[in-house]
Formats: structure tokens, sequence, C-alpha cells
């Protein structure tokens, strides 16, 4: 398996043995958005009913980013996939985008405004899980299908890095209060990006604020700071402690926390990029609006210079044909050169979007008026 495995939806660990060979490399053009419709309502809750607002000095907390044309697409060769090709030009209208991810502070004040339950905490929808199997696939016991998420924990050896399932754990009662499982807290963390939080978790908090995701486009144009020609946020130099919150030492096994952070930090512990944003590399990964479709860059290098590119219409990944996904920017503070340069700035993942993983956040945008 590839370092784009790296990212793996709550089904992959659930049932990662019920796909034969011959199921999981066939292709299929099913995982049309529309098809979600239905599950985007199915978690839609009190939010609905508390649209904009959001405190307007909160709102304030973002920075302009000035429209422009820029070549998207992976610079460098050591680190990029085959789906980060070919550079292509695309042009962006200016926008608003959040200073930071988005806080255990500031999410908890949309659940207090809202009553909202995140996906992590409500029990999965077995006939809605198992229209993402393949057909027959038996249906998991009770104690599987319970409110959990995915945690990160080190097998403490090494491991192969084709075996993801060594160092992440489906745990019951993980979410964002309690990251680590039901004993764990958040206490003394808001101002740490909130985590756990799926695609719906994430539109829902920014139809709240008044917001909106990014699209793809608009988070790799930002992340480059105003410097279209830099590899990362801060420029061409190799990731150091200094620059960004990921791991380092031996992934997954030994982290020798040189930048004093072994999970999340708080945001902006480490220098922003040109255009003021923090922590547009590592910390966490941030979802976007986008589908994703690993030969969208291909459809776009086509069109000559591409305008507020949105994602592709259908969603396509042929490590798991049959799961819709949405594309993820940033890498986290498990990136590390020998297994994800996630924090480069061209850099894509994706998930499922009912997926919250230890490592995973957003932050928001809005158009400038």
């Amino acid at each position: 398996m590839k370092k784009s495995a790296f990212i793996l939806p709550v089904l992959t660990v659930l049932f990662s043995g019920c796909q034969t060979k011959e199921e999981s490399t066939k292709k299929t053009d099913c995982c049309m958005p529309e098809s979600q419709i239905g599950r985007y309502n199915s978690f839609q809750n009190a939010d609905s009913q508390n649209r904009n607002n959001y405190p307007e000095e909160k709102q304030n907390d973002m920075v302009l980013i000035p429209g422009g044309v820029f070549e998207m697409g992976a610079r460098e060769k050591k680190f990029s996939k085959p789906d980060e090709f070919p550079v292509h030009h695309v042009r962006v209208d200016s926008f608003y985008m959040d200073r930071h991810p988005v806080t255990n502070a500031q999410f908890r004040e949309f659940v207090d405004a809202t009553g909202y339950v995140t996906t992590a905490e409500r029990k999965p929808d077995w006939e809605e899980l198992k229209k993402q199997l393949p057909e027959g696939t038996p249906e998991p016991p009770d104690s599987v299908l319970v409110p959990a998420s995915l945690v990160f924990k080190s097998p403490g050896r090494q491991v192969s890095l084709q075996n993801y399932q060594s160092w992440w754990q489906w745990v019951p009662g993980a979410d964002w209060r309690h990251p680590f499982g039901p004993e764990s807290s958040i206490d003394g963390l808001d101002d740490h990006p909130v985590i756990h939080i799926s695609w719906y978790d994430a539109q829902a908090y920014a139809r709240w604020a008044g917001k909106r995701l990014p699209t793809e486009a608009e988070w790799e144009y930002a992340a480059r700071g105003g410097h279209d020609n830099y590899t990362y946020p801060w420029g061409n130099e190799p990731v150091g402690p200094g620059k960004a919150n990921f791991w380092q030492g031996n992934f997954p096994y030994k982290n020798v926390v040189e930048d004093g952070f072994e999970g999340s930090a708080p945001v902006g512990s480490f220098p922003p990029n040109g255009y003021g944003l923090y922590d547009m590399a590592g910390n966490v990964w941030e979802w976007t609006a986008d589908w994703y479709h690993p030969d969208y860059y291909r459809a776009l290098a086509g069109e000559g210079v591409a305008y507020n590119p949105a994602g592709p219409e259908v969603s396509y990944d042929p490590m798991e044909p049959g799961v819709p996904k949405k594309a993820i920017r940033g890498g986290s503070f498990l990136c590390n050169d020998s297994y994800c340069a996630g924090y480069r700035a061209s850099a894509r993942m994706k998930s499922s979007p009912d997926s919250g993983m230890l490592h995973l956040g957003f932050r928001c945008v809005k158009d400038a008026e």
C-alpha cells in the first residue's frame, strides 16, 4: 500500500478483511456526490436552526487572501505522488481564511450554541455503512458498532509501513472531547486544534459560522503564502523542528519530540507563512470542500487557466473504489519524511467524509465582498 494510504476511513479499519483482491481493484463510477445527499441530511441536527450566529468579533480573526493566478501542483519529485501532477494554472478570487485551524474552544462555542453531536459521538448506522462495502459483507458485532473514532497508538517497535493497522486503533468513546478515549479530556487544550472531526462536522460548523470550507485550490494558494515557487509554506528549506509540528525520529515507533510536541500543538506555535496564516503545515490535517479524484489535475490542465475550480463531480479512489472521499491538506504531527511528507504545500490526501481521526481538523474561509 502506498503512502497515500496514510489517511484511511474508519471503514477500512473495521472491514479491511472483507474485500477480495478482485473486488478491491475493480474500478467504478458509482461514487457521485449526489449519492451522499441523503447521508449528509442524516447528519444535520441543531445546527440547521443556528446558522450565521457566530460572534462577529470571531469572524474578524481571518486573513484576506488576495486573488491571483498560480501554478497548482507538486514542484518536487522526492516526496510527491502521481495525483499531485501535472502542475497547472489556476486563478482564484480573493477570499478570507481563518488565521489558524478551528480550536477546541471555538468548536465548543458551536456545540454549546446548537447542541450539535459529532459523527464520532453517534452509533454508526449499519444500513449506511454497508452501502460502501462489498455485497454480502456480514454485519459486525454490536461491540464494533458503537460511537468511536480512530486513535494513533505507537506499536513501540519497527513495523512495516504498509501495515497502517499497526498504529491505528478504533477506540470506543474517542471523540473531540475525549481524544484518546472516554478517560481522556481536552482540559487545558482550548487553544489546540479540534480533532476527531468528520467532514460533516466541519461543514456544520462552517454553516453556523457563516463561512464555508476551502476548495483545494484556495487551500494550496493560501498555503504558499504569496510565493508560487515555494515547496513548503515557509520556503524551500527542508522541514525542521522550528518550521512545523511534525514527527521527528522513526515513524511510527520512536518520536524524539525535538519540536516539543508529541501530539497537537497550540495553534500559532510556529511562524506564520507569507499571508500570516498559522499551521498550514503540520499540526493537523484539514478538510477541504472538494471531492477527491486522482485524475482531477489532468482534467484541469486541459482548461488552460482553471477559474476557481471546486473539485471533481465524481469521487474516486483506486485504493477503495466504493468509498467516496474528500480531499484533505496540510499534514499533521504524525507526518515524517520517511512516510508522509504531508507538510508540503502541494501534498494531497483523502478520507471518507464520515471519518474522524486523532490528527484531523479543519479551518474555514469566506468570500471577500
